[in-house]
């Protein structure tokens, strides 16, 4: 029992100082999706709720709109696939570090967020240090920075009042960074200036309302297709 003990204690120490970075970022963004529900009218333990069973932050945001719209399951399950369709990359290039890992594997799936996946896949995890435990604690860590902020918020967002006109557009200044950093390490800006003008397309013949859906399946299949064009010729890997 000592043993294990001291196995756990390494495996957390070791674990923790990767994520102190990841818990800034969290706790800002939380607090923020926190706050952000409160003000659309939702009780503080929604976004607790939906922080321990969705712990996907741009998925959070965007489930704001799907409660306060008309009921739509296959709008959410395309927008949430969409969204996440990353994870399934994700998923693949960990398989082999999953492996052996025992019942801590699930949970290591379930909570595989951008943050953990960077530390989990590019760590160099001491000999001495458990792997399982040292995935399934940075991933735990990750998990409670983001359910931390989001309760936080959500409770200081009903006790504090403030002026929290224009909150509503945090999701969209969230997006346009992503989209800007983005932006600024690719050196070829084909693919994104194919997705900015296939949603300006679909905006116009969609409208506001139901653009999303088909423009992410129209660059999805696009970006497919020219993937393949340069395989079958034998150019761009």
């Amino acid at each position: 029992m000592q043993k294990r003990s001291q196995m756990l204690k390494r495996a957390f120490r070791t674990a923790f100082p990767y994520t102190i970075p990841i818990f800034a970022g969290f706790w800002f963004l939380g607090i923020t999706y926190g706050i952000y529900m409160n003000v659309s009218g939702f009780s503080f333990w929604y976004p607790m709720l939906m922080s321990i069973t969705i712990f996907a932050g741009s998925v959070e945001f965007v489930t704001v709109n799907m409660l306060l719209g008309a009921f739509n399951p296959l709008q959410a399950f395309v927008m949430t696939l969409m969204i996440n369709a990353r994870h399934l990359f994700y998923g693949i290039s960990m398989l082999d570090r999953f492996r052996g890992v025992g019942w801590k594997k699930v949970y290591l799936i379930f909570g595989m967020c951008d943050e953990s996946f960077s530390i989990n896949y590019t760590a160099d995890i001491p000999d001495n240090v458990d792997r399982g435990w040292f995935m399934f604690f940075v991933t735990l860590l990750n998990h409670l920075y983001w359910f931390s902020g989001a309760a936080l918020g959500g409770i200081f967002g009903s006790l504090i009042h403030f002026n929290t006109e224009g909150l509503e557009f945090v999701m969209t200044a969230m997006f346009v960074v992503i989209f800007t950093e983005q932006w600024l390490k690719e050196k070829n800006h084909t693919s994104s200036l194919l997705g900015l003008g296939i949603s300006l397309l679909c905006l116009a013949a969609f409208g506001a309302d139901g653009f999303i859906i088909p423009a992410m399946l129209s660059i999805l299949l696009l970006l497919t297709l020219m993937r393949r064009a340069p395989e079958k010729g034998g150019g761009v890997q």
